[in-house]
């Protein structure tokens, strides 16, 4: 995809392209009511801006946390998932502070600002980081709980590292790729994962991309939390019986 001539691109976007800037509107009996007029667009993207300072200052206080109180070691994937949350913050904070400023992009360093900040490649790269580092808890105490006896005798250190290193490469890579084969400027605007071969390719990889990251992430939450639940309640009983008899 190349970005040093913005003319000839545009003649082979597909028709269904539209530019950020462009109004959607929705019918209501005889009048257009605009869904993205400018104003409500920088009201937005404000709103995002300051959610994004909070979850940035809420998770770097997280992380200090856990570091003073010496409990980082104990709980590695747990600053895994502050840290990609806080990596997702910091750059939703530098996405739209790019997008309130409302950049005209041209050359080299307008397609990079486009790829890397605008397409919010790397916020989506923190976020699907973050559901996999999810997943990787999850399975984690369904094996502390549900398998107590193999989890102290088999679950090393190498291999929760490998999990969390796992969140954060295969997020980046899948990301960064996608981001590349769709994304191109033309006039000085950006057109995110707007760029697509074919419909095909393009309902491919949103089936893909459904089920990975929502289908089957759900149901390890499901069948480990209702697990981790049907054992607990099981020793609840037992310890309750135990003090009856006594």
């Amino acid at each position: 995809m190349t970005h040093d001539n913005n003319s000839t691109a545009s003649q082979h976007l597909p028709v269904d392209i539209m530019s950020t800037a462009e109004v959607t509107q929705l019918e209501s009996g005889n009048r257009l009511i605009s869904l993205s007029s400018p104003s409500n667009k920088f009201s937005f993207q404000c709103v995002v801006l300051v959610l994004g300072v909070f979850g940035l200052a809420a998770n770097a206080l997280i992380l200090y946390a856990l570091v003073a109180s010496k409990q980082h070691k104990k709980h590695a994937l747990i600053v895994n998932q502050n840290a990609l949350d806080l990596f997702s913050c910091l750059f939703i904070i530098v996405t739209y502070s790019v997008k309130i400023c409302n950049v005209y992009l041209s050359g080299l360093a307008g397609f990079l600002l486009c790829t890397m900040i605008i397409s919010e490649s790397l916020i989506w790269s923190g976020i699907i980081g973050s559901v996999i580092n999810l997943a990787s808890i999850t399975v984690e105490r369904y094996l502390k709980v549900v398998h107590p006896v193999w989890s102290k005798n088999k679950l090393r250190n190498w291999m929760v590292y490998s999990a969390m290193a796992f969140a954060w490469i295969a997020s980046l890579i899948y990301n960064m790729a996608l981001m590349m084969l769709t994304t191109t400027v033309v006039d000085g605007v950006c057109y995110a994962y707007a760029v697509w071969k074919s419909n095909t390719i393009k309902a491919v990889n949103f089936v893909w991309n459904f089920l990975s990251f929502y289908v089957v992430v759900f149901m390890i939450f499901v069948v480990c939390y209702w697990r981790i639940l049907r054992v607990i309640r099981h020793q609840a009983k037992v310890m309750a019986g135990h003090g009856a008899a006594g």
